[in-house]
């Protein structure tokens, strides 16, 4: 037989050989590509760093700042906390411009943005929803009615704030200098105006008193359940209570609430719970997040010098948002000749929001007032029903530009209540309107300079009689050792008193405001402490109702007892105080389900083990702790098992101040009306929702190494660089365990918390303390772009130098803004 030949070898060979042939090339190309893509990826982001390099901010030397008619000095301390020295107030404006751009100018451009809903301009159709759910909600028209109604000194005072801003835009165009975000996004900033400043106010007014879906969302809820039942979900108040301007709390009987009946000229089909979860996302509403309970609230108080150390009063507030990077928040000091005023500012607004000048120092909460309803109007055509007869609507074009896709055209309507807001809600057929105090020129006014002048409690009391909103509650405390509270903002006078839901016909129109002279006020109370933490602060027996809706009562319960049970506090007290993580709801909720556990008829092992964890905790929601992992994971079971049964997939849509509050009493208090169907007894229905929770959160085998801070970490990311993975670690803080939750003092969720921490030693300025969450500037490779985390993460602070002497020794950097010749 003969040999093979060579050629036949090869030939036999080659249908094995060219599928290997051909996935060696694939895998080259695909080598090549991820060779590619790397090196891209490395460019990119050498490019980005040299961005963020080149949009540093000058600190030291001098620059000539067209406008100014003297010097202006700016220190700036080991935190990157400006310290500006102006010889007149015009040129200290004009400076806090300049130097808030400086380190926060991205920001405060995207902030505008948001609020006028301009954002899909550059971020494309993504962002339509939001741009057009802000342009129903007409926030834009309103910052300009209000700008156009100021006094014209502060317009005066806007203008030049808006002159510093514009001087550093057009230095760091200039210079290519400009925060690498822009470069990022291929956009370029538009001049600021003093509208722009009110839309940063209008930001505020919309995140603290956005409580018009909550009564969209009652009116569905309550046309399935029984009075009884509703007002059960719907408290007014709680027991727990203790509101500053009285000493004991009046909780006899719940306020009565009307439910308003729609007329035949009225009915419609209503808003599906679909469209209210939809616009509680586009609204970034608290039960979007996942965190119910994180309403923006926040903690503060003031205690006389016979309750500390010193001898004279100590103010301690930190205000409860939503974690942004950058901060909320920017610190300065601002001097000028005798005004002289350090705190927080709102990056995008002049003056000192929250702080303390030489003789005053206050503090802010939300007050929850209720500043917003809906009117179901009676249409015909063109034109709605009012107390005088028949009157067209009102129509405004608006034009959203979109990045990438057409603009889109809106009409939007509006009457003399205010923007209809049913295109918001894509099922609703009636003509819903929204009436809020936001729309009211007189109700959105910026009296910061009075407030940051003032020299004693009157004039810190007339200066807030100018201020519209949003409501807040308002802690002060002076160098001559007084105290105070006082509650602050416009609040709609409705003589037939407050509304759940939508308002029919004209027997709830507004009436004006609730005059400042019978708002809630306190001064020098007797027992020397006054606080708040957003919970109820009215009697009960009050002339001018403020809200249905107050928040839960806990961390203001928690705030008085321990305020009240130490003889002599100090600064380090306070502090201790803001990081407070004991819960008294968790503790009440856990000894009542390892009651519920030990007496139900069915249970195993891993009950018993659960209700043995529950039955000896303490209540301190710590990092290591199992415990209150069970409780927070059980308190989300039981919400469905309770509702379902009643409102089916409606129960979603439930939402309240005092929702923990209603979820303790109907666990202590166990109503009939509350046992689910196929349940006999209490016990065994709460040992299924133990049951479900340890399932539907994936507890470990043993539930000792189930830690509440690795389930409940906090994270905070830059809305660009965080979704780029090789610039993540660099801009955001990564994922960490954290202690607290929304029930304790340090009220906190995974991208939620305190905003800031402030205490002042009225004693001693110098010895006060201040620190953000993250930093001041908001560029990465800044020294100042995370230093404050640490502390913030920790629960320590620094100081906040105040005396010339202290500021001058702090400082680090010294820049001069000269006038331009």
């Amino acid at each position: 037989m003969a040999a093979p030949t060579a050629s036949a070898v090869s030939a036999a060979h080659q249908p094995f050989a060219q599928p290997r042939a051909r996935r060696l090339r694939w895998l080259l190309f695909v080598l090549l590509l991820l060779a590619f893509l790397a090196c891209t990826a490395w460019l990119g982001t050498l490019w980005q760093l040299r961005r963020m390099r080149a949009a540093l901010p000058q600190l030291d030397g001098r620059i000539a700042l067209a406008g100014l008619t003297a010097p202006v000095t700016i220190r700036r301390d080991a935190y990157g906390v400006p310290h500006i020295t102006a010889q007149n107030l015009d040129d200290l404006w004009r400076a806090q411009g300049y130097v808030t751009a400086q380190d926060r100018l991205w920001q405060m451009d995207m902030l505008r943005r948001y609020a006028a809903g301009d954002l899909a301009a550059i971020l494309g159709p993504s962002m339509i929803e939001h741009d057009r759910a802000q342009r129903i909600l007409q926030i834009l028209p309103a910052a300009a009615n209000a700008t156009a109604a100021l006094p014209e000194r502060d317009q005066r005072f806007l203008a030049d704030y808006a002159a510093g801003v514009n001087a550093y835009i057009a230095d760091a165009t200039t210079h290519a200098h400009l925060p690498a975000e822009f470069a990022l996004l291929h956009n370029r900033p538009q001049p600021w105006t003093p509208v722009d400043s009110m839309l940063i106010g209008m930001n505020m007014q919309q995140m603290l008193a956005t409580d018009f879906p909550t009564k969209l969302a009652r009116e569905i809820i309550a046309a399935k359940l029984p009075p009884a039942m509703l007002a059960d979900l719907y408290p007014v108040g709680s027991w727990r209570d203790h509101p500053p301007i009285s000493s004991q709390p009046d909780i006899s009987a719940p306020q009565q609430v009307e439910e308003i009946p729609l007329d035949a000229s009225q009915l419609g089909k209503r808003s599906t719970p679909q469209d209210l979860l939809r616009l509680e996302q586009i609204l970034h509403l608290p039960a979007a997040s996942g965190c119910p309970g994180c309403t923006p609230g926040s903690n503060n108080w003031a205690v006389s010098g016979a309750h500390t150390t010193t001898g004279l009063p100590l103010l301690s507030n930190d205000m409860h948002l939503d974690h942004t990077i950058p901060d909320t928040w920017y610190e300065a000091q601002l001097t000028a000749g005798d005004f002289n005023v350090a705190g927080v500012t709102l990056p995008g607004l002049p003056f000192v929001i929250v702080g303390h000048n030489a003789h005053i120092a206050w503090g802010f909460t939300d007050l929850y007032a209720d500043v917003q309803d809906i009117y179901v109007e009676s249409t015909r055509g063109d034109a709605y029903l009012t107390p005088t007869g028949w009157q067209p609507f009102t129509h405004t074009r608006s034009v959203i530009h979109v990045r990438g896709g057409r603009d889109l055209v809106l009409d939007l309507r509006s009457t003399v209540h205010g923007p209809v807001i049913t295109p918001l809600l894509h099922h609703e057929t009636r003509t819903l309107t929204l009436r809020w105090t936001a729309y009211d020129p007189a109700a959105v006014t910026v009296p910061f300079y009075d407030v940051d002048s003032a020299q004693d409690w009157q004039q810190f009391r007339a200066a807030f009689a100018l201020f519209g909103g949003p409501p807040q509650n308002a802690v002060y405390a002076d160098t001559a050792g007084h105290i105070g509270y006082q509650a602050v903002g416009k609040v709609p006078l409705r003589p037939n008193g407050l509304c759940a839901t939508p308002i029919t016909g004209f027997g709830h129109e507004w009436q004006g405001s609730i005059p400042f002279d019978a708002m809630p006020s306190s001064y020098d109370p007797p027992g020397g402490i006054l606080a708040t933490a957003n919970a109820r602060v009215t009697p009960d027996d009050t002339a001018y109702p403020l809200t249905l809706n107050w928040a839960a009562p806990y961390r203001n319960e928690r705030i008085w007892k321990m305020l009240a049970s130490t003889p002599k506090l100090s600064a380090a007290d306070l502090l201790a105080l803001q990081n407070d993580v004991h819960s008294e709801l968790d503790l009440a909720l856990s000894q009542r389900l390892a009651y519920a556990i030990d007496h139900a008829r069915h249970t195993g092992p891993r009950l018993r083990q659960a209700a043995d964890l529950l039955r000896t905790w303490n209540g301190d929601v710590t990092i290591d702790a199992p415990a209150p992992t069970l409780v927070d994971a059980t308190r989300k079971a039981l919400w469905p098992m309770l509702l379902a049964p009643h409102l089916g997939h409606d129960w979603k849509l439930y939402a309240w101040g005092e929702s923990s509050y209603v979820e303790e009493q109907i666990v202590s208090q166990q109503p009939a009306r509350w046992l689910a169907p196929g349940y006999t007894n209490w016990n065994d229905f709460l040992a299924e929702a133990v049951t479900r929770a340890l399932r539907s959160a994936h507890a470990p085998r043993n539930l000792t190494h189930w830690r509440y801070g690795i389930v409940h970490p906090v994270e905070v990311e830059h809305p660009l660089y965080g979704a780029i993975p090789w610039l993540r670690a660099l801009s955001g803080t990564g994922i960490l365990p954290q202690s607290g939750d929304d029930s304790t003092i340090k009220q906190v969720h995974r991208s939620f918390g305190p905003s800031e921490r402030m205490t002042v030693d009225l004693s001693n300025l110098d010895h006060s303390t201040l620190n953000l969450v993250i930093g001041q500037s908001g560029d990465p490779l800044s020294p100042h772009y995370k230093d404050h985390w640490p502390y913030w993460y920790a629960g320590t602070t620094f100081a906040l130098p105040f005396s010339d002497a202290a500021v001058q020794a702090a400082a680090t950097h010294t820049l001069v803004l000269m006038p331009q010749k």
